[in-house]
């Protein structure tokens, strides 16, 4: 690793490409911080979308009208704005009302942007997830659900242990293609702060005047992270498929 430092340091020196957080310890340490942020806030949020899009896509399904306009009318809403508006009205609109007061008696926010950007993009995702939830829902056939049902399932445990693990081999890859999307929304986390891969670049940037060079990283950067998570998602996708089941 030393000789790889020092290799990319000679770069700098003949050539003027300043790739800083391949030899420079501290800009390294922070990038490398950044992406661990970014992953961390990625893998938090595809959980949370997955489990408010099955949630949603069952109640969408419920006896109670209310129940059903109040799920529609979420998922209308979030699809209908941006994820940038929403999450500044969240970490603007509401974050200043979610406060307390230190020894100072200065307002300190009691949630963090971290913290919002996890909530505004899982709410996000998940009305997206929600829709394709149903869909795959809506493609098993009835018959099987009546099927669980005369065995003794509660409508719940139909949907827990027979529709729902069905519906989510048919909308699989639409269900992917909605994580890989999220996963590239955390770089719009920036836009209050958190120290994800965009922001802590723009630091190193800001301090090694090499804009270009940090840009190729932070777009290298993405593909790798994408790349990665497509072929996990292509290889639980092969694991899950059912013959003549939707895919």
């Amino acid at each position: 690793m030393e000789a790889l430092a020092r290799w990319f340091a000679d770069l700098h020196e003949r050539t003027g490409i300043n790739l800083v957080v391949f030899y420079d310890p501290f800009d390294a340490a922070r990038f490398f911080r950044g992406v661990l942020l970014t992953v961390e806030m990625a893998a938090l949020c595809i959980v949370a979308s997955v489990l408010i899009g099955a949630v949603g896509a069952w109640l969408q399904g419920s006896r109670w009208r209310c129940v059903r306009a109040l799920v529609n009318a979420y998922v209308e809403l979030v699809r209908n704005t941006p994820s940038m508006i929403q999450l500044y009205f969240l970490f603007f609109g509401l974050g200043p009302y979610i406060a307390a007061h230190n020894a100072h008696g200065q307002a300190e926010p009691l949630i963090s942007g971290f913290t919002w950007a996890v909530v505004c993009f899982s709410f996000y995702t998940g009305a997206f997830n929600t829709e394709t939830f149903r869909a795959g829902i809506d493609a098993v056939p009835r018959q099987t659900e009546e099927a669980a049902e005369s065995l003794g399932y509660t409508r719940l445990g139909a949907y827990l242990y027979v529709v729902l693990p069905l519906a989510l081999r048919i909308s699989f890859p639409a269900l992917s293609n909605n994580l890989v999307n999220l996963i590239k929304m955390t770089s719009v986390a920036y836009a209050i702060a958190v120290p994800e891969i965009l922001y802590v670049s723009n630091q190193i940037w800001s301090d090694a005047l090499n804009v270009p060079e940090m840009m190729n990283v932070v777009l290298v950067s993405y593909v790798l992270l994408v790349s990665g998570f497509n072929a996990l998602m292509a290889r639980i996708e092969r694991r899950l498929r059912v013959p003549g089941l939707g895919c």
